[in-house]
């Protein structure tokens, strides 16, 4: 079966609005051009600083753009006295369709847990957002031999806070991103990458069932960029990429887009 592709864009603590929306635009406009000539072969989602969501929204929704919009993060409770949080109500009200939840980057600078993240997921289907839920190793379980053992667990937490709807259990996302291969220089090779990502198919299959778990997508997120991309979502169960500093030049976004093999 194949997934339809999603091309999530992670600006992180990127972009003022101003810059934020010129960039959407940029995008936004050549995906119109591809539509056109039907040539857009995957879901395009970008997911900019809270500061610049409903900017980047209304450009989408006025312009038409063949993109969805969301969030970096979320609160795992509504509203209510968590001063300095975002909750998914929120996010859905300034146009949200996802949310990304584990980031490595949260984990190691902000010290989630998996239990934490788990707690995100349920929080997110509340809230009525997809999560694209991150999981990954560090150099050190990689040469350690430990890659599955890491993130089995981060899977597990994930497990028991879904909903038991198999049809939303389904549009759940899972992104691959091997913290030792970003922004380092490092690189996956195809073998690796695909090795993981089968390992991930397999255990959702364990877990949800062959039907659900042939559904969900697994996205990439370990430096993808223009050189690699062809190759790397041409891999059996690579479902698109969840991508860092290439989503921030529309070129190289585009770029990124163009590479995904055509739909059957």
């Amino acid at each position: 079966m194949r997934r339809r592709p999603l091309i999530a864009g992670n600006w992180k603590m990127n972009g003022l609005i101003e810059t934020a929306q010129e960039l959407v635009e940029g995008i936004g406009a050549a995906l119109s051009d591809r539509e056109r000539e039907r040539k857009l072969q995957c879901e395009v989602l970008v997911c900019p600083p809270f500061t610049a969501i409903h900017t980047v929204h209304q450009t989408v929704s006025s312009k038409g753009y063949s993109m969805k919009v969301g969030g970096q993060n979320m609160d795992v409770e509504g509203p209510g006295a968590r001063t300095g949080e975002i909750c998914g109500i929120m996010l859905r009200n300034v146009g949200c369709r996802y949310v990304i939840l584990g980031h490595s980057e949260r984990r190691q600078f902000f010290g989630e847990t998996n239990e934490i993240v788990g707690k995100k997921v349920e929080a997110a289907f509340r809230d009525g957002l997809v999560p694209i839920v991150c999981v990954g190793e560090e150099l050190k379980d990689r040469e350690a031999g430990r890659t599955i053992d890491v993130i089995r667990p981060q899977l597990e937490a994930v497990m028991p806070r879904l909903p038991e709807e198999a049809s939303k259990r389904s549009t759940l996302v899972v992104a691959y991103e091997p913290v030792w291969a970003i922004g380092t220089g490092k690189n996956a090779t195809p073998e690796q990458v695909q090795e993981v990502h089968a390992f991930i198919r397999k255990f959702l299959t364990e877990k949800l069932g062959a039907d659900t778990a042939s559904k969900i997508r697994i996205l990439y997120g370990g430096s993808m960029k223009p050189a690699n991309a062809a190759g790397l979502l041409a891999l059996e169960d690579v479902d698109g990429g969840l991508i860092g500093g290439a989503a921030l030049k529309a070129q190289d976004f585009l770029a990124i887009i163009d590479a995904n093999p055509a739909s059957d």
